[in-house]
């Protein structure tokens, strides 16, 4: 069975809706503008669907040099991303204080309304270092707004596998993924510690352990009322550190990846 890389995603602001990739350059802290922008409240404290479910729906795009914000019933909005010199922020995502830019005081009114509650959006530059898990990482690795790692992977049969056990089948994309990989057994990423993607090398390092957010429909912006998927993970895929499913990868080199490129087991 030859697995390949089915499809890519990024999140440019962390909680938007995903935003499909045909091709994509990675480089240390992940996908390159993938969640390199963050909604934090009053308090500088990072902001995520888990809580605001509506971050869903919102569209984001980034580039070099801008972000674009779209979603229901707000105007279209784009901002540039800060200078270098602009205001920064020392914020709390999980356990880490970082200190990226604040961004344009319109894109925190636009944020604002759209969540009715007062909140801030900040931008992680080069400057803004976040390292990442020393428990599970080498010194010197580096991660994005993202949750713990720079990229998370999932195999397709795992979700097929997980739909067969459900009333209503879910989009794979309600794990939040980056790389999705067709021609697998279910869940065999579990048993990879390397893997090569094109021509890109991936540290397999911890399995991603799931929460509310699994249960957040990205197309409604609200939380599924039955609790799935997450009650039926809790069934067959609980661990002693909890539910897990899909695997958080720490690039091992820079480069490009294309969807259809080949995924290599390398240990």
């Amino acid at each position: 069975m030859a697995a390949t890389l089915a499809s890519i995603h990024i999140y440019p602001l962390k909680s938007c809706a995903p935003l499909p990739l045909n091709t994509t350059s990675v480089q240390r802290r992940g996908i390159a503008h993938d969640r390199r922008w963050l909604v934090v409240d009053a308090d500088n404290r990072f902001v995520t669907a888990r809580e605001y479910p509506r971050l869903t729906l919102i569209r984001a795009t980034a580039g070099d040099d801008s972000l674009h914000l779209a979603a229901p019933g707000m105007p279209a909005l784009s901002v540039d991303v800060p200078p270098a010199d602009a205001c920064r922020l020392t914020i709390t995502i999980w356990d880490d204080r970082v200190v990226p830019l604040r961004a344009d005081a319109r894109a925190n009114a636009w944020i604002s309304e759209f969540l009715e509650k007062p909140c801030t959006v900040v931008y992680m530059d080069d400057a803004c270092v976040r390292a990442a898990d020393p428990d599970w990482s080498a010194a010197g690795d580096e991660v994005s707004f993202a949750d713990g790692y720079p990229l998370l992977l999932i195999s397709q049969a795992a979700v097929d596998h997980l739909n067969e056990r459900l009333q209503t089948p879910v989009p794979a994309l309600r794990f939040r993924p980056n790389l999705l990989v067709a021609g697998t057994e279910a869940h065999a990423e579990d048993g990879w510690k390397r893997i090569r993607i094109g021509d890109i090398e991936f540290d397999v390092v911890k399995p991603c352990i799931r929460c509310v957010f699994t249960t957040v429909d990205f197309f409604s912006g609200t939380f599924d009322p039955t609790g799935e998927p997450l009650r039926t993970l809790i069934k067959y895929r609980r661990t002693p550190k909890g539910v897990a499913f899909g695997q958080n990868l720490i690039p091992r080199s820079e480069g490009s990846l294309r969807v259809g490129d080949p995924v290599t087991v390398l240990r």
